[in-house]
């Protein structure tokens, strides 16, 4: 008689599932982790060391970080639900339209300023030249 398991992807590879597990529980893990290697056996420690420099760990505010720029990321693929990505990218080009169109008003408003501005500059200007030649007539 055989009996059939099933076995979580990569339950076979204890690695990985360290890696997951320390992953979870934030660099502070990654540290005690090293901190330990060193502690029981220092090339243990050397190696984690190594490894978190390698990959960035040591460096980045989360060791989640990576999780969720991916999520991130595909936030924006297909859901494979036809209807959903059609609203999702309808409702993406209409508010690239709102943005754009309230962009060219923000910008009308800016030539309007500018110009008026511009008006009163050249006004002023024409007044003071006026004064000028009135003064150095009389």
């Amino acid at each position: 008689m055989t009996t059939l398991t099933t076995n979580p992807p990569h339950s076979g590879n204890w690695f990985l599932r360290a890696e997951g597990w320390l992953d979870e529980r934030g660099k502070g893990a990654w540290i005690a982790a090293m901190v330990l290697g060193f502690i029981f056996f220092w090339p243990v420690g050397l190696a984690l060391l190594a490894y978190m420099i390698w990959s960035k760990r040591m460096f980045k505010g989360s060791c989640s970080h990576h999780r969720r720029a991916h999520h991130a990321h595909a936030a924006f693929k297909s859901s494979g639900n036809t209807a959903f990505d059609a609203y999702k990218s309808e409702t993406l080009r209409r508010l690239e339209e709102e943005q754009d169109a309230f962009e060219a008003f923000l910008n009308r408003l800016r030539e309007a300023k500018d110009k008026a501005e511009f008006d009163q500059f050249m006004d002023d200007r024409a007044r003071k030249a006026r004064e000028t030649a009135d003064t150095a007539e009389a």
